[in-house]
């Protein structure tokens, strides 16, 4: 459309608009949104034994996180999810599990070794989260989470018995000794 204005033709601003929203579609996609945090976690193997050891890792972006936060949901655990090393309190009392993140490489890594967890562990399935916030299962509300799942069988391993200390022979034979002679002193 043009206006004669002065005796000038002018072209109306109506021209520009699909230029400038082509401008603004651009510059939206140029830019990296804020606030989206992406997560991931792998697990060294997808079957393992109880006692096995599991090395944990994955990437964490679009926050500048020092730290990602684990728990861990399976058979007889609470279904708010237990930390990795304790399997006894729920996640969320103060209860969880930290793997540092590299800032450069937005990278983390925890070795679960499962020979030296709190609280009996029994086969089955088993679900690994990891968060950026320190919220149990039933409390994060955002999709900022990843999981990975890890069938555990029973123990490979046989059962250890309980070493005895060196010293507890030697702590017996004397109490046996000075129980005798308090006996033998009472039949003089």
């Amino acid at each position: 459309m043009k206006l004669l204005y002065g005796g000038k033709a002018q072209c109306s601003g109506m021209r520009r608009v699909p230029l400038l929203v082509f401008l603004a579609v651009v510059l939206v996609m140029a830019v990296p949104v804020s606030g989206a945090v992406m997560l991931t976690v792998n697990a060294s193997t997808s079957v393992a034994h109880i006692g096995d050891t599991i090395t944990l890792n994955g990437t964490v972006t679009g926050t500048p996180t020092i730290a990602v936060f684990l728990f861990v949901t399976g058979p007889d655990l609470d279904p708010r999810g237990v930390a990795l090393d304790n399997l006894n309190i729920p996640a969320g009392r103060g209860m969880f599990t930290t793997a540092p993140v590299k800032l450069s490489e937005g990278t983390w890594t925890y070795v679960w070794d499962t020979s030296v967890i709190l609280g009996p562990m029994k086969p089955g399935k088993y679900t690994v989260y990891v968060l950026d916030d320190p919220v149990d299962r039933q409390r994060f509300m955002k999709a900022d989470y990843a999981t990975a799942d890890i069938d555990f069988l029973p123990s490979d391993k046989p059962v250890a018995e309980t070493p005895v200390g060196p010293l507890l022979p030697v702590f017996a034979l004397g109490l046996a000794g000075c129980m005798l002679g308090i006996v033998g002193r009472k039949k003089e």
